[in-house]
């Protein structure tokens, strides 16, 4: 028997060197989409998530400014990139008089670059000069735009930036995204320096920059006053803690576990009524003997869009609280159709300017999506508590069922009075068919 030996080819793996060479300088990449320091307190100007994005399309992006540096050089904002330098011209002419120039704003900002650079949730990929020019033109504007609008000093004859109203509408929007922010910090040390002789015992930024808001939003001086000392992140934090009364505190509750509350038409029909109420701030919601005080608020293009870059700085900022993200969910809460909008608008707690009760709705609804909320420790959990436990609870609900469903409208009302008489004339028949068979003549 012949034997026949078979030879076997073992093939050996070989590292390739570049990959491995790839790999190795990946692993010492730092991340720059999302920095380390992204997880800090001190950062606090972010990329808005993308699934927001996506459930409101362009609600965070800028439409005719540019702040910071991530939008920086988009093609459709450089027109107001022109006036920025404009605005830098004004300004170091004012100053120069008085021996501070361009050269002194840079080193002011010098020393604040990391610090500054750490506020961002992506690496900012600018070098020294580049990050410090940028800071400086757009501080500077902001700041001496805020101070020609309290009218610290005047804007020049026929400025289009104010004169053309299209522009200041789209300012008082684009500098409260959340994109489109630079850290207060930075614009108060130039507020700081460029401070002319008197206006030290002038109104602060903080007054200047609420000032600026208020020209849509309008509340009464005396408002605007107790925050003149207000230390805000940047401009959207700043106009967000503003609406925070003292009060709120937000703490670990021991009470059962919070469920949320039902809809307008639902409370409506378990007698729980809604009021407008008397306060500061649309966030100081009541609940008592059976009635939700809410304060009015006027929905509009800016307040919505207050709403929404609020909720995702709540949602991305490590320390922050979640007074707006919980305000939002109340209302969404609140709000499944247009007729609770409709109610709402009745009873004077919602001026909508927005658009179609429908709009409204569909606004308040896609506001909260895929945003994580703690309704165990926000500021208004006591309120769900007790409107569930008002909501639960025996006869006045049976009570005011009846009521919803009988004598909301006059037309229900005639209706139900028609079958009550129906049913009296009908047992009055009965009673004189019946009455002569037991009572004969």
């Amino acid at each position: 028997m012949e034997e026949r030996n078979s030879d076997v080819v073992v093939k050996v793996w070989e590292i390739n060197k570049e990959r491995l060479a790839c790999m190795q300088q990946k692993i010492w990449e730092e991340p720059r989409l999302m920095s380390k320091t992204a997880g800090r307190s001190s950062c606090c100007i972010f990329r808005v998530p993308r699934r927001l994005v996506e459930i409101n399309g362009r609600s965070y992006q800028p439409h005719i400014i540019s702040i910071g540096p991530y939008h920086r050089g988009e093609p459709h904002l450089r027109m107001i990139e022109e006036h920025k330098w404009r605005y830098l011209g004004s300004l170091i002419a004012r100053t120069e008089a008085h021996g501070l120039g361009l050269e002194d704003y840079l080193k002011a900002l010098h020393p604040l670059e990391t610090k500054a650079r750490e506020c961002y949730s992506e690496i900012i990929q600018l070098d020294t000069h580049d990050f410090l020019e940028m800071m400086v033109l757009d501080g500077c504007f902001i700041v001496d735009f805020f101070r020609k609008i309290g009218k610290i000093h005047p804007f020049e004859p026929d400025d289009p930036l104010v004169s053309m109203s299209w522009v200041f509408s789209f300012f008082l929007r684009d500098l409260l995204l959340l994109e489109n922010q630079l850290p207060f910090f930075v614009l108060e040390r130039l507020f700081d320096i460029t401070k002319m002789p008197g206006e030290e015992s002038g109104p602060s930024l903080a007054s200047l920059a609420l000032g600026f808001f208020n020209n849509t939003l309008l509340r009464p001086e005396v408002i605007l006053q107790k925050h003149s000392d207000l230390k805000g992140k940047h401009l959207l934090d700043l106009l967000r803690l503003s609406f925070i009364p003292e009060e709120h505190e937000v703490g670990i509750h021991d009470h059962p576990p919070t469920h949320l509350i039902q809809c307008v038409s639902k409370l409506r029909k378990a007698g729980i009524k809604l009021m407008p109420g008397n306060s500061d701030s649309f966030l100081t919601v009541k609940f008592r003997n059976g009635v939700i005080e809410m304060p009015p608020v006027t929905i509009d293009d800016f307040l919505t869009c207050f709403f929404q870059n609020c909720v995702a700085f709540e949602l991305c900022h490590k320390d922050c609280t979640k007074h707006i993200t919980t305000y939002a969910t109340l209302l969404d809460c609140l709000i499944n159709t247009a007729k609770d909008v409709e109610y709402l608008c009745d009873r004077n707690i919602f001026e909508n300017y927005f658009g179609t009760d429908s709009e409204v709705a569909r606004f308040i609804n896609n506001l909260g999506k895929d945003v994580t909320f703690d309704a165990d420790n926000c500021y208004l959990s006591k309120l769900f508590n007790d409107v569930n436990e008002y909501y639960r609870n025996g006869w006045h609900v049976q009570l005011a069922g009846m009521k919803y469903t009988y004598f909301d409208t006059p037309w229900s009302f005639i209706s139900a009075f028609a079958a009550f008489l129906l049913l009296l004339l009908t047992i009055a028949q009965t009673f004189y068919t019946v009455y002569p068979y037991f009572r004969p003549p």
